[in-house]
């Protein structure tokens, strides 16, 4: 199957000006392809992160930068957005929440919205900062008419994920995690649902993200999984790798790309990490691109069966 992916990443290359460059060692996470401009208001940039917007329910990431790039995003900074559609349909978002994507870092705000049309739409931000007047930027976009990734209600891809019965039991040969829980290891995502378990399917790769923010991300799943010992916890590292010389190495492409597994082409995926929470009947409850918040994970997992 040829795979969107790696062309996708060619965007983390802007999205530079999101994260934190110099204290995360990287490039930040991939803003909307279809994000297409915005006004500033003395200095304040919208952007819009999450990888696609598309007809229907959507969970959207933003952020905000100044004129020189950097993240202004802040939990002290309040953010609402409202939009308008192409014929003038005007959706109306819930207040936004701001998060955390690298502790004291760097973060977003994540919001909601149930788009009914295709074509160009136009994000309204409305921000304020301590000691500031209250700031409103317009911002341009486009809404697909269908997603790349895997939506909820719809089945969950069956794929036969590597397992720590494929390495010896040396999670070291399947994962780039330096704190590997090997429980998320021991299962498949084709056994899982086979078995009809319900699961937490997360895609992060610690040492080759292209984002900053897959360990961190792993880490809160880590700690959901800790509270949910019924729900079975499954990582997949989104690129091909092999083991040399003690560690997971990339298997570059002829260009010198990274290459996406037959998990990330099956899922659709654009960017990562994206964690997955799929019932026991193999259909996706619910989806998180780059970060969640514990009310988000706990009202995905409420009654998982």
């Amino acid at each position: 199957m040829t795979s969107r992916f790696p062309a996708a990443l060619v965007r983390v290359l802007v999205a530079g000006v999101v994260f934190a460059v110099a204290a995360c060692g990287g490039p930040g996470p991939s803003p909307s392809t279809n994000a297409a401009s915005a006004t500033p208001d003395a200095g304040v940039f919208p952007l819009i992160i999450s990888s696609e917007q598309t007809v229907g329910p959507n969970r959207i990431l933003f952020s905000f930068v100044d004129g020189q790039g950097k993240p202004i995003g802040a939990a002290d900074r309040t953010a609402a957005v409202r939009f308008t559609g192409p014929g003038g349909q005007s959706v109306e978002a819930p207040n936004s929440t701001f998060v955390w994507a690298i502790e004291n870092v760097s973060g977003v705000y994540v919001t909601e919205a149930d788009f009914p049309a295709a074509g160009a739409w136009t994000a309204t931000f409305t921000t304020e900062a301590p000691n500031s007047p209250p700031q409103e930027i317009p911002f341009s976009f486009d809404v697909l008419a269908d997603a790349h990734a895997v939506q909820p209600g719809e089945p969950a891809p069956s794929v036969d994920t590597p397992t720590l019965d494929d390495v010896g039991g040396d999670v070291k040969k399947l994962s780039s995690d330096t704190s590997a829980d090997p429980a998320f290891y021991e299962t498949s995502v084709a056994d899982a649902l086979a078995a009809h378990e319900p699961f937490v399917l997360a895609f992060a790769t610690p040492a080759f993200c292209q984002t900053q923010t897959c360990g961190p991300t792993l880490e809160k799943v880590k700690a959901v999984a800790k509270n949910h010992p019924d729900v079975t916890f499954i990582n997949v590292e989104p690129y091909q790798l092999s083991f040399a010389d003690g560690g997971l190495q990339p298997v570059l492409d002829a260009n010198g790309q990274l290459q996406p597994v037959e998990a990330t082409n099956a899922y659709g995926l654009l960017t990562e990490p994206f964690v997955f929470v799929v019932g026991g009947d193999g259909i996706v409850k619910a989806s998180f691109e780059l970060i969640f918040t514990p009310e988000e994970m706990d009202e995905a997992l409420k009654d998982l069966k």
